[in-house]
């Protein structure tokens, strides 16, 4: 029987949390014991959300993930509140595209300093904190993007090949502080990022993933559950990156 309370003590900050994926993944962590911070640039949502969860549950903060600085406020914010950080979910993420003629180096620059070093300069921040606390958790959510490349999608197939690999550099590295760090792979996610997105054989199943689907894996991530996973990714994505579907028109 799975604990519902499997995250009781534990202390949880999420960066984009404030809509989408991330404010999914607040509710459920909440909903199994933890207290969150959801840190991110969207005030009023990220505000609104922290009422709904209760104030004894749930802290906005402010948060420019592409600023130590600000992280290192973001983390100082959630010891201040809570007195702990255990867990790190890595979730704020933009997408641009272009072909190799159009996108420019403004496009490459705001999304690399997003999706990857800010990922980067979280765990910087909070590395201290989750030593101190551990056993504890860095959740560093990528994409199928950082498993196979997509065609003018260029600085975000290289920003979530990025949290790949910096996934287990630092999973190596504070494996010995009892401090693991995986990723998650999503597919596509019905999410406002991919709002309006035709998803027409995009993967088997046929659809969107649910925000709560992937929410499920960062609550076991981050649970002591996962005691013995890191330098892991683990790709949910119905089925697209299984391989090739029948070939249309085959005759048996």
């Amino acid at each position: 029987m799975v604990n519902t309370m499997r995250l009781n003590g534990k202390v949880a900050l999420i960066s984009g949390g404030a809509r989408g994926m991330g404010a999914a993944h607040a509710r459920a962590l909440v909903a199994a014991g933890a207290k969150v911070v959801i840190a991110d640039l969207l005030d009023e949502l990220g505000q609104a959300l922290a009422r709904e969860l209760g104030p004894e549950r749930a802290l906005y903060v402010h948060l420019d993930v592409s600023r130590l600085a600000s992280w290192r406020a973001a983390v100082e914010a959630t010891t201040q509140r809570f007195g702990t950080l255990n867990v790190l979910v890595n979730n704020a993420g933009i997408i641009n595209q272009g072909s190799l003629l159009d996108y420019t180096e403004d496009d490459w620059n705001s999304i690399i300093a997003v999706n990857l070093t800010g990922q980067f300069l979280g765990i910087k921040a909070a590395a201290a904190a989750l030593i101190e606390s551990a056993p504890a958790s860095i959740i560093n959510i990528s994409s199928t993007a950082g498993m196979q490349g997509v065609a003018q999608l260029h600085g975000y197939t290289a920003s979530k090949f990025g949290v790949r690999g910096l996934t287990k550099s630092v999973a190596l590295e504070l494996a010995g502080r009892n401090v693991r760090a995986n990723s998650i792979h999503p597919g596509t996610v019905a999410t406002p990022l991919n709002e309006g997105l035709d998803v027409t054989d995009f993967n088997p199943m046929n659809r969107l993933g649910e925000p709560a689907e992937i929410s499920s894996m960062v609550v076991y991530l981050a649970s002591d559950e996962a005691s013995f996973v890191t330098g892991a990714e683990f790709v949910m994505d119905g089925g697209e990156l299984a391989g090739m579907g029948p070939l249309k028109g085959r005759q048996d």
